[in-house]
């Protein structure tokens, strides 16, 4: 009989501790469900993209070493590091006396020669009259001739002589080719300059409006990009501006930095957000391959592996969930495009 009240005790134990580790096991699942994170299903713009380093540089041409083509002193220098100047504005003047004496020595040379020139000109056309009269012999009419063709030949290198003297004497007056920002001084004022082998330079100009983007792009994706594709670049001194580009060329040489392969993508700066830039600033470049509008996307933690296939964790608003096989396409900026698999609006499971 004992036995008997033993059994009964132990299943009712047996059913009570049943029921408390059920009770435990739906709480813990309810729990599991209030920690789970979901996403919308939405429909965005998304695009695929290269990201890569660069940094800015100054356009061909808008960077020029401006200096000498004449040797001489110093005489005044119109030009301060971070001076804006303008095409055509005197920067830099030499001492000009001696320049100007060899000016007026050529400038004399040509009146003597103008002077023999008219001379010889009158005698000639003597001596063609005379010899009309038969008053001279065609040998006297030769030398006279020939006497003009020299004297001629002398005005024509005179002027010459003056001409060349007129633009060694500009040349003592410095002018800024291009307009810009002056980067640096290179000479002061009383300094002797010789122009020699090699024209000195006296001051740096930088056109800051034409600057352009060098991005080292890897050698995985150098085979995406193309000219013309859009872009967008940051620096560290405006982080909170996204900056405008497109592509306007890739190097053909490479350029290997510690063992990686990169290839040098230029960049057109479109747009400069009313803010200056400068050269060597260090850029965060993403170059847009190619943009789809108004696709269906997921975050990109919603995208899971299973036996080879592609699939989400899909929650309803019961709280059941369902595993289904997706087909996805591109990819950015942590979201990914979804073809088929799921609809707009429904949640997918993160975590």
């Amino acid at each position: 009989m004992k036995n008997k009240w033993y059994i009964i005790f132990g299943s009712i134990i047996t059913l009570v501790a049943f029921y408390f580790v059920v009770s435990s096991a739906f709480s813990n699942a309810n729990k599991n469900d209030d920690k789970l994170q979901t996403a919308v299903v939405t429909k965005r713009d998304i695009g695929s993209s290269v990201l890569a380093t660069g940094i800015i540089k100054p356009m061909v041409g808008a960077e020029v070493r401006v200096g000498s083509r004449v040797s001489g002193l110093v005489k005044s220098l119109h030009a301060n590091v971070s001076d804006y100047v303008k095409k055509g504005q005197i920067i830099a003047e030499l001492e000009p006396s001696e320049l100007e004496a060899k000016y007026n020595q050529s400038l004399a040379s040509l009146q003597n020669a103008r002077a023999n020139f008219e001379y010889a000109k009158l005698d000639f056309e003597r001596q063609k009259s005379l010899h009309k009269q038969n008053f001279i012999s065609q040998n006297q009419l030769d030398l006279a001739e020939k006497t003009f063709e020299i004297n001629k030949a002398q005005l024509e290198q005179a002027q010459a002589n003056l001409d060349f003297a007129k633009v060694q004497l500009e040349y003592t007056k410095i002018t800024a080719p291009i307009s810009g920002i002056v980067a640096s001084v290179s000479t002061q004022k009383g300094e002797t300059v010789a122009a020699s082998f090699a024209a000195p330079t006296f001051v740096t100009i930088i056109d800051l409006a034409r600057l352009e983007v060098w991005a080292y792009v890897d050698a995985t994706d150098i085979g995406r990009i193309k000219e013309n594709q859009s872009a967008t670049f940051t620096v560290d001194t405006y982080s909170d501006i996204d900056f405008e580009g497109v592509v306007t060329a890739i190097y053909p040489k490479a350029v290997i930095q510690d063992n990686v392969v990169n290839y040098v993508t230029t960049l057109k700066i479109t747009d400069f957000k009313e803010k200056i830039l400068r050269p060597e600033m260090t850029v965060t470049v993403t170059i847009y391959l190619e943009k789809k509008e108004n696709v269906l996307t997921v975050p990109n933690k919603a995208i899971k592996r299973d036996q080879g296939k592609t699939v989400v964790t899909v929650l309803d608003n019961n709280g059941n969930m369902d595993q289904r096989i997706v087909k996805t396409g591109y990819s950015s900026n942590g979201y990914i495009e979804i073809l088929e698999g799921v609809r707009e609006g429904e949640k997918v499971v993160i975590q």
